[in-house]
């Protein structure tokens, strides 16, 4: 038996246990320095408020983004899971809010080299998560590398954050259009989302996303949704600088209320509908699926 078939067998037995699944949301941007980090932690806190259990995974390995604004060092991280043998709690960290968040650490190379039993370890430790967390919000890397797309086909659900730059609505595009090449993208299955940062007004905002909306819409024709707006908001930076979340620094920020919108937004019973939480267990196994297939 091949490594691929090992692991659809433990693809399969994983789906037919009967347990609760978290819903997985994917931030992403198709440049750096555009917000990322930050919408993924309000939105975390502002979550968080309205009673869900929240994690963050720091999937952009390389950078600590999430425990440098978190304000707090993680003992352990993904690659301790996968490689050291701790279990999922072990390398939770809980920072501001009573939000967890795992940090990615060197990331997940050379899990194609991993045993059966290895694997089964990992999948049943992603399991726990599901239990552990309502929401779970991985914070990828910036751009259009192979690491972060992997991410992205993984994911039911994902954010996209872009400001009026117009570098940043051409990065945007660029980021659609990759993901829509990848052989394992499928618009069915994944739910794209575009959030407007740093803008002075609302109507600015709207026009950002109608500008991306006609191009993606025309040329790739995947249908993307408006979350809404971020203001830009000099309460934030200076919530940045003191390592604290806006959203519980200066709940009344301009910035904050936003957060709190979109979040509504997202947790909006109407809209979601639709949607179909698939977990922890089955994000990953997607991404070493790809991994062993590729």
């Amino acid at each position: 038996m091949d490594q691929a078939e090992q692991l659809r067998n433990i693809i399969k037995a994983s789906a037919q246990k009967s347990r609760p699944l978290a819903r997985v949301i994917t931030v992403t941007s198709g440049k750096g320095g555009v917000g990322k980090s930050n919408t993924a932690i309000n939105l975390a806190i502002q979550l968080k408020q309205m009673g869900q259990r929240v994690i963050i995974l720091d999937a952009d390995f390389g950078l600590a983004n999430i425990e440098i604004m978190f304000g707090a060092i993680p003992k352990h991280n993904l690659s301790d899971l996968i490689y050291q043998g701790k279990n999922i709690k072990q390398i939770i960290t809980w920072g501001p809010g009573n939000v967890g968040f795992i940090s990615g650490g060197s990331g997940i190379a050379g899990l194609s080299n991993l045993s059966r039993d290895y694997l089964n370890y990992i999948i049943q430790n992603l399991e726990e998560l599901d239990t552990i967390a309502d929401i779970i919000i991985i914070d990828t890397g910036a751009g259009i590398s192979d690491a972060v797309l992997e991410f992205l086909v993984a994911s039911g659900e994902i954010l996209l954050v872009t400001t009026p730059e117009p570098t940043s609505i051409t990065d945007s595009y660029s980021l659609v259009k990759a993901l829509n090449r990848h052989p394992r993208f499928n618009r069915e299955y994944s739910r794209l989302k575009v959030i407007a940062n740093r803008v002075e007004t609302v109507e600015e905002g709207k026009e950002l996303f109608q500008k991306l909306d006609a191009v993606v819409s025309r040329y790739l024709k995947i249908p993307i949704e408006y979350l809404g707006p971020i203001p830009y908001d000099s309460q934030l930076s200076k919530a940045v600088m003191q390592q604290m979340p806006v959203s519980l620094q200066n709940p009344g920020a301009k910035s904050a209320q936003a957060y709190e919108r979109i979040a509504a937004v997202l947790m909006n019973k109407e809209s979601n509908k639709n949607l179909v939480k698939r977990g922890m267990a089955a994000f990953f196994t997607h991404i070493v699926n790809g991994k062993k297939m590729g």
